[in-house]
């Protein structure tokens, strides 16, 4: 018997970590069930998760039902029907290159259709007897542009991926039907109230790129015929028409990557027409919105917190109906609500809570009433407090997060985390170990404190804020989050000497650019970052994202991107710098990284590249995840550590 007992905690202790995790939730209109894309994640993981789609009750969270038709597939998308009695959701099996179309009927699942090729965000008509969904036949690569780039041989850029709106019958049999026009690519898009037609943000050409000069465009169910209904000068986000088919809102603003959302909320007549924006001047940042009953119920970030937000459409008061520091997803958007608006679910986390769903009366979500507990038990690995600071008249907003345990009179190395976007921002989320936010985490277990600025150009703020980095990259910015470490030094016990810095993206680009103009910090790890504006133009797969933050191509106003490259300033550089870059990145490509490598060498500056075999602008595989941080944390480890 002892032997047995001793067996078990040998096994527990060996046991990998795990988390649950939840994505793509779905709130029935009646507001009684939730579906949920759920798995469960071990932290020595050789593959990518599989999810299943689990049916839960929305009052006590419990499991109505849990189904798996496609073991080789990643699931996505699930979206309920008008009186709640259906459930579309979608099947992707990369290996086959099909996607498949489900239904589930009464806890049981038929196959609709299969596409070979990728489809997206099914959405049932208004009657329930139509189900439309976003086809890419034939797809050359995963949906997106932080996905993996498909092999570039052959002639370039003379077949571009198409993404266009189809649908079919609920009840019955047969391929979907294109509607939306051949050559062009439908980024969004909502039926209208009556159901005869669409109304997609689309653009014309490679679909990865052209989403920053997308227009809003009416789509005739019968005859696929479009009409412009808007072209504005920012981005576009959630269009979506009111209930009386009249008017069309959207998410307007400047924003540097699609699917990170945020603007003020606009709205612009059915027929078309100059758009109006609701909430000018708003202290915060709009994320996504819905009808509900005449009103747009929307989300945003202000300051340190998530909001669910009442905008009158008439004249664009706002009411404030929810609000906590913490991070929220539901879907496509931040929240999901039933179809009166009244009751609400969405997935809810901070630094400390992993996440779980809650539901409930909109004034009731929060950490607290949770309806899961798949997570209950664990903790983070420090302590977080929000901070402000100002910086040449700004109010600015970030995260400080400390180890555990600080010992009296000692000090401590601190790495600031700079967000990617950088039309984006730091929230409370929760660090997992499969994920590159577990390099954070790794940190905090070493040691570390941490240091989430949102500088100039985050979202969270208002517009203006976010706006007040074009033709400044690396100016504003950097001057604020070094105010931040200022002030951040002034509360705890920070060594300024053993500072480091770090980031992904535009955080990678950020790295780059500190390390060639600040000699504060003693090491640095940029992840696909960008070191030459100029040949990055002609490299990337999104060049269109630069003209808003430019204010003009590299070929019209050379100047500003030479000005603004930290290559031009590489013989100022000292920082020992690890960088790494997927293969395949289309939004910040390997040779980026491979320039500034290749120039802090001849600079005689401790260096390290790692290229990740087949991976986009995301980290995706569990083995290279744990590459980039054994690097990440060996490096802070090597120049930080006394």
């Amino acid at each position: 018997m002892p032997m047995f007992t001793a067996a078990i905690a040998l096994a527990v202790a060996a046991a990998p970590a795990q988390h649950h995790t939840f994505t793509g939730l779905a709130l029935a209109p009646q507001g009684d069930r939730i579906a949920v894309l759920e798995a469960q994640v071990h932290d020595d993981a050789t593959a990518i998760a599989h999810k299943t789609l689990v049916i839960r009750d929305a009052t006590k969270g419990g499991v109505i039902a849990q189904i798996d038709p496609c073991p080789a597939c990643d699931y996505q998308d699930p979206a309920f029907s008008p009186d709640g009695r259906r459930i579309a959701f979608l099947g992707h099996d990369r290996k086959a290159g099909t996607t498949t179309l489900y239904l589930v009927t009464q806890g049981a699942v038929t196959t609709r259709t299969v596409i070979t090729g990728v489809a997206e965000r099914p959405r049932f008509a208004p009657d329930g007897r139509t189900l439309a969904l976003l086809v890419i036949p034939g797809a050359h690569k995963e949906v997106g542009a932080t996905q993996a780039a498909a092999a570039q041989v052959g002639d370039i850029g003379e077949n571009t991926d198409e993404k266009r709106i189809a649908v079919l019958a609920v009840d019955g049999q047969g391929a979907p039907r294109a509607v939306s026009p051949a050559d062009s690519f439908v980024y969004e898009y909502d039926w209208t109230p009556g159901g005869t037609g669409f109304v997609a943000t689309l653009a014309k050409g490679d679909g990865d790129n052209n989403w920053w000069v997308a227009h809003l465009a009416a789509v005739d169910l019968a005859s696929g015929s479009t009409q412009a209904i808007a072209a504005p000068a920012q981005q576009m986000n959630f269009p979506r028409v009111s209930p009386d088919g009249r008017s069309v809102a959207y998410i307007g603003g400047l924003m540097s990557d699609y699917g990170s959302v945020g603007g003020d909320i606009w709205l612009v007549q059915m027929s078309g027409g100059t758009a109006r924006n609701l909430t000018p001047g708003f202290a915060g940042t709009f994320t996504s919105l819905q009808w509900r009953g005449g009103r747009i119920m929307a989300t945003a970030l202000i300051g340190d917190r998530e909001t669910i937000v009442v905008v009158d459409p008439a004249g664009g008061k706002t009411q404030t109906l929810w609000s906590a520091p913490v991070s929220t997803h539901a879907g496509d958007a931040q929240v999901a609500l039933d179809a009166t608006g009244k009751r609400a679910a969405l997935v809810i986390e901070d630094y400390d809570h992993a996440p779980e769903v809650a539901a409930g009366a909109i004034a009731t979500l929060g950490l607290a009433t949770t309806i899961t507990h798949e997570n209950e038990g664990l903790t983070g690995a420090g302590t977080a407090r929000n901070v402000t600071w100002t910086s040449e008249g700004r109010t600015v907003q970030g995260w400080l997060l400390a180890p555990k345990t600080v010992a009296p009179g000692k000090t401590y190395p601190m790495v600031v985390v700079v967000h990617g976007g950088p039309s984006a921002a730091s929230t409370p989320t929760y660090f997992t170990n499969t994920s590159l936010s577990g390099t954070m985490r790794h940190l905090l277990d070493r040691g570390y404190f941490l240091f989430l600025p949102n500088p100039r150009g985050s979202y969270g703020q208002g517009e203006a804020f976010a706006r007040a980095n074009i033709r400044d990259f690396g100016g504003g910015d950097l001057r604020d989050i070094l105010a931040g470490i200022d002030a951040v030094e002034k509360i705890t016990p920070v060594d300024d000497k053993r500072l480091g810095i770090f980031g992904h993206s535009y955080g990678g680009f950020m790295t780059m650019w500190t390390v060639t103009h600040s000699q504060r910090f003693h090491a640095a790890v940029a992840g696909a970052g960008i070191a030459n504006w100029t040949s990055y133009y002609g490299e990337n797969g999104i060049d269109t994202w630069m003209i808003p933050f430019f204010g003009a191509s590299v070929y019209d106003d050379p100047a500003i991107y030479r000005k603004l490259s930290p290559l031009e300033t590489i013989k100022a550089a000292r920082t020992p710098t690890f960088l790494y870059v997927g293969e395949r990145d289309v939004e910040c490509p390997t040779p980026q990284s491979t320039e500034f490598w290749h120039g802090l060498k001849e600079m005689g500056v401790k260096t390290r590249l790692l290229v990740l075999a087949g991976e986009g602008h995301g980290i995706r595989q569990p083995d290279h995840l744990r590459a980039v941080d054994q690097g990440t944390v060996d490096w802070f480890d090597t120049y930080l550590a006394k």
